[in-house]
C-alpha cells in the first residue's frame, strides 16, 4: 500500500491568478491529493437551474496540470439561500421544536423529499460533468454527516417519514403496518400509551417527562437510516457516471448514526482528525490529563477512530482533514507542539491510512473559520505545520511499501448500543462510548494492537481476544459466535440487558450460553462513592449484582463478585476504573496467549504487517520495553 498526503483547498475563496502558484507549491511540498468543492453550491448554481462550471473546470485543470489528484466533494452540506426560500420547511427542527436557520452549514433535514430531489440534481450535474475527468480521482459525499448535532430532526417531514418507517418495521402478514405489533414491542400498555394508528405516532420530544425508551430507540434507528438513504442516493448517482472511489468524511465521536451502514455503500471511509480541538469536549479525560496533553492531544483518541474507520471502510480509510495548527472552535485553542503534526500523520499511517490530508491549504481571512490555521497564513506565507508536512513527505518517499495485518485483539463497537445507553444511562454522565474507549485505552497501555469491529458474527474469526463491553442488545447469533470463536471473550457490563425493542428480557441477562451468570439487579453510583475492589481499583458509576456459579476473578471489599470467568468467557459486572481495567485486560490477554507490556501514560505502539511504530506523546523521554523514546517522537522498526 502506498501512503500519500493531501490538503483541502477552496479555489472559490481565492483569485484565479494564484491558483497555479498554489498548485505548484502543493506539489513541491509532496502533496498528492486536493479536496475541493464540498461547500461551493452557491458558486456552482448561483440561481435555481443556472449553473456555472467554468471556474470549477479551470480549477480542476490547474490542479491536475501540477500533477495533483482531485477529490471532488458534493456540496450538499451547504444549500444556498435560494434553496431555503424555495423549500422553507427543509430546515431541521431541534428537540425544543425550533427550526434551524440559514447562515451556517448543515441546515437541512435528512427526511425532506424536496431537498433530497435538489441534491440529486446537483450531484447528477457534477457526476455527468466530471465523472470521466482524468484529474478527478475520488469523490466525497456531503461533509461530516451529524456534525453540529444535525442527524436528528423533529420536523414534520421527519414525523411523516418516521411513521412510514414504522409501518415497514412492524409490518404484519399483509406487509402493511401492524399497530398492535408496535404497541406490544414498545410496551405501550404502560401509562395508556397505546396507538390506534401509525398516523397517531408523534416524535419523542416535548413530552411531559421522558418519552418511552422503546419509542426513542426506534426514532434513533430511523434517524440513522435516513442518513444512510441520503448518502446512498448520492453514491448511486456518482457510480452511474464514474469509477473513481467514493468516500465520506466522518467526525470524531459523532455517534448519532450508524457509520458502518453508511460505509457499506462507500469505497473509502475517512474522518476529520483534530486532536487538540477534541481534547476538552469529546475525550473522556480528567482536567489533569487535558492539561498534560493540551498541545499534543490524547494518546488514544485519534488511534481509536483510526481503528474504527478502518472497520467502517472495510480496510480502506483516509484522514480527510488533519489538524495542522490551532483550530477556532474548541473551548480553548492552543497551538500544537513542534513535532505533533508529524506524529499525528505517522500514527494514522501506522493504523493503515492510505492518505492524510491537511485542513486547510491557506487560512481563511473571512467568516467562521478565519481563526483556523492552515498550511499557509492568509498572506500566503508558510505556517509552522507546512515544514512538518514536508518532512513527512520526504520520509514517506524513503519508506517501504506496507500492508495492513489483522490485530490479535478485536474490540466491538456498536452504534445501537450507544443509543440505548444514551436513552437509558441509569447514571448521570454514564456513556457507552466512554466504556468502550476506556477499554481501548487499557488495551493500548498493554501494548496491544486492536481491530475495532461491528457487532457482526461473521467478523469474529481469527482473533485471540474479543472484547465486547456494554452491548445492551446482543442477538443470539452474536452470543453463539462469541462462544464458538475459540477466542477469549471479555463481555459486560449490560450485556444483553435489553432485547431488540428495549425491554428487559426473560431469562434475565446476560443469558450467554456456557456462562452461569444472572444479573439480579443493578445500581448506579455517585462519583464520590466508588466501590473498592479487593485487589485494588474500584467499580465506579455502575455495577451489577450477580447470581453466579462461575469462577470469581475480582470481587469488591464487601464480597460481591465483579469479574467472573467460565470456560473462555469473562464477564465484567461494572464500570471499572483505569487501574482495575488494566488488570483485567492483562488477565484476559494472558489467557489468550498474548504478551503484554506495561507502557507509560504517554507511550503507545502499533504493528503493521512489516513495521512496529512507537509514539511518545509526552514532553519527556520515556522508557518502555527496554528502550528510551524521546519526547514527541515517532520510532519505526522493521518486524522480522
Amino acid at each position: 500500500m502506498k501512503r500519500t498526503l493531501g490538503t483541502c483547498y477552496y479555489p472559490e475563496h481565492w483569485p484565479r491568478e494564484i491558483w497555479a502558484d498554489d498548485a505548484r507549491r502543493m506539489a513541491e511540498a509532496g502533496l498528492t491529493w486536493v479536496r475541493i468543492g464540498e461547500f461551493a453550491w452557491s458558486r456552482i448554481e448561483p440561481e435555481p437551474g443556472r449553473y456555472d462550471f467554468d471556474w470549477l473546470d479551470e480549477a480542476i485543470a490547474v490542479l491536475g496540470a501540477a500533477g495533483l489528484r482531485v477529490v471532488l466533494g458534493t456540496p450538499t452540506a451547504t444549500p444556498p439561500r435560494w434553496m431555503v426560500n424555495r423549500h422553507p420547511d427543509m430546515l431541521a427542527v431541534d428537540a425544543e421544536g425550533r427550526p434551524r436557520k440559514f447562515g451556517s452549514r448543515r441546515h437541512y433535514c435528512f427526511s425532506h423529499e424536496g431537498y433530497k430531489a435538489e441534491c440529486a440534481k446537483i450531484v447528477t450535474r457534477l457526476a455527468e460533468r466530471y465523472g470521466q475527468n482524468p484529474h478527478v480521482a475520488a469523490w466525497q459525499t456531503d461533509n461530516e454527516y451529524g456534525c453540529h448535532d444535525t442527524t436528528i430532526s423533529y420536523s414534520d417531514a421527519a414525523r411523516k417519514a418516521f411513521q412510514g418507517w414504522l409501518r415497514v418495521r412492524y409490518a404484519g402478514a399483509s406487509n402493511d403496518g401492524d399497530i398492535h405489533a408496535l404497541n406490544e414491542a414498545w410496551g405501550n400498555v404502560f401509562w395508556s400509551m397505546d396507538y390506534g394508528s401509525f398516523d397517531d405516532i408523534d416524535l419523542p420530544n416535548l413530552t411531559v417527562t421522558e418519552p418511552n425508551p422503546s419509542h426513542v430507540l426506534d426514532f434513533r434507528r430511523f434517524s440513522s437510516d435516513q442518513v444512510t438513504a441520503f448518502n446512498r442516493l448520492q453514491v448511486e448517482i456518482i457510480r452511474a457516471h464514474s469509477s473513481a472511489p467514493i468516500a465520506h468524511n466522518y467526525m470524531g465521536r459523532v455517534t448519532d448514526f450508524d457509520h458502518y451502514k453508511v460505509g457499506a455503500d462507500l469505497d473509502i471511509a475517512s474522518w476529520d482528525s483534530y486532536p487538540l480541538g477534541f481534547l476538552e469536549d469529546r475525550v473522556p479525560a480528567s482536567v489533569e490529563q487535558q492539561r498534560a496533553y493540551a498541545r499534543q492531544g490524547d494518546p488514544d483518541f485519534q488511534a481509536f477512530h483510526h481503528d474504527l474507520y478502518r472497520a467502517v471502510g472495510r480496510g480502506r480509510w483516509w484522514i480527510m482533514e488533519q489538524q495542522p495548527g490551532p483550530v477556532n472552535w474548541a473551548p480553548h485553542n492552543p497551538a500544537p507542539l513542534t513535532g505533533m503534526v508529524r506524529l499525528w500523520s505517522w500514527e494514522a499511517f501506522a493504523h493503515g491510512a492510505e492518505a492524510v490530508c491537511y485542513f486547510r491549504w491557506r487560512q481563511a481571512p473571512m467568516a467562521q473559520e478565519q481563526m483556523h490555521a492552515g498550511l499557509l497564513r492568509p498572506d500566503s506565507a508558510e505556517a509552522p505545520g507546512l515544514a512538518e508536512v514536508r518532512q513527512v513527505a520526504d520520509e514517506l518517499a524513503a519508506a517501504p511499501q506496507v500492508s495492513p495485518s489483522r490485530a490479535p485483539v478485536a474490540l466491538i463497537f456498536d452504534y445501537d448500543a450507544e443509543w440505548a445507553w444514551a436513552i437509558q444511562p441509569h447514571c448521570a454522565g454514564l456513556s457507552y462510548f466512554e466504556l468502550v474507549f476506556e477499554t481501548y485505552r487499557a488495551l493500548r497501555r498493554a501494548g496491544l494492537s486492536v481491530d475495532v469491529l461491528p457487532p457482526d458474527p461473521a467478523a469474529l474469526d481469527g482473533y485471540k481476544l474479543i472484547v465486547a463491553p456494554g452491548l445492551v442488545h446482543m442477538p443470539d447469533a452474536l452470543k453463539a459466535a462469541l462462544t464458538a470463536s475459540g477466542a477469549i471473550a471479555l463481555v459486560g457490563p449490560r450485556t444483553a440487558a435489553r432485547d431488540g425493542s428495549m425491554r428487559i428480557p426473560v431469562p434475565l441477562p446476560p443469558n450467554v450460553p456456557g456462562l452461569d451468570v444472572t444479573v439480579t439487579h443493578v445500581e448506579s453510583l455517585r462519583p464520590d462513592t466508588p466501590v473498592s475492589l479487593e485487589r485494588g481499583g474500584a467499580v465506579r458509576s455502575y455495577r451489577e449484582v450477580l447470581d453466579t456459579g462461575a469462577e470469581v476473578l475480582e470481587s469488591t471489599t464487601d464480597g460481591q463478585a465483579v469479574v467472573v470467568s467460565q470456560g473462555r468467557l469473562i464477564y465484567v459486572a461494572g464500570f471499572l476504573d483505569r487501574d482495575a481495567m488494566r488488570r483485567i485486560i492483562k488477565i484476559a490477554s494472558a489467557r489468550a496467549g498474548l504478551e503484554t507490556l506495561d507502557l507509560p501514560e504517554s507511550v503507545r505502539c502499533r504493528d503493521t504487517g512489516e513495521e512496529r511504530f512507537w509514539f511518545n506523546y509526552g514532553t519527556h523521554t520515556e522508557d518502555a520495553d527496554g528502550r528510551a523514546f524521546p519526547p514527541l517522537s515517532v520510532t519505526r522498526e522493521v518486524l522480522r
